[in-house]
């Protein structure tokens, strides 16, 4: 088996690893829009845990229907409409339960209604920024990471010891990265 990295393989080609069992590809698949498909739930509202939940769901379904996809390209769009739907009966089955979702709990998270358009452009937008940071290259794209993705942030001291650096040149590293990352965002037309 060929190792790869997830931004060599088009979506096509990924699924149809996938569909011929190869274990590698369907974690690069997943991998590639995990925060895709997390940030949705996160986004309405959905505590952790059951973000979480709904995560695995999709990715359920999205392993019993990779054989069904018409448009292996358009994935994105399916994980981002069956991640709403999700969310959608999520809440519903919340709410009487509950009884705290107010009146505007379900908006944009109708199980027949596309997406709230400002929603979509957000989702869209941090997966297109995703996507880019890992056209980086790998050191570049560790410090991004660590610099920017880490909850709490780390201060420099740590970045440069995690990436062998000296304390000194992480903000000039830093900051070529970040032109990179810019180059690549604006070769996409961001």
């Amino acid at each position: 088996m060929t190792l790869f990295s997830a931004t060599e393989w088009s979506n096509t080609r990924l699924v149809q690893e996938c569909l011929r069992g190869n274990e590698l590809a369907w974690n690069m698949l997943v991998d590639r829009y995990k925060n895709l498909i997390y940030s949705i739930p996160i986004r309405y509202g959905l505590p952790p845990q059951d973000a979480a939940d709904i995560f695995q769901a999709v990715c359920l379904d999205l392993f019993n229907e990779l054989s069904r996809l018409r448009d292996a390209e358009a994935v994105q769009g399916w994980l981002m409409r069956v991640t709403t739907h999700k969310c959608y009966h999520w809440k519903r089955q919340q709410s009487p339960l509950n009884g705290d979702l107010d009146d505007g709990a379900l908006d944009g998270l109708s199980g027949n209604t596309p997406m709230a358009a400002d929603v979509i452009a957000d989702v869209e937008r941090e997966q297109l920024v995703r996507d880019s940071i890992e056209q980086l290259p790998p050191r570049c794209r560790q410090m991004i990471t660590l610099l920017f993705f880490e909850h709490p942030p780390q201060p420099y001291n740590e970045v440069a010891e995690k990436l062998g650096l000296a304390r000194g040149s992480i903000g000039f590293i830093r900051g070529r990265c970040l032109k990179r990352l810019k180059r690549i965002l604006q070769d996409k037309g961001f």
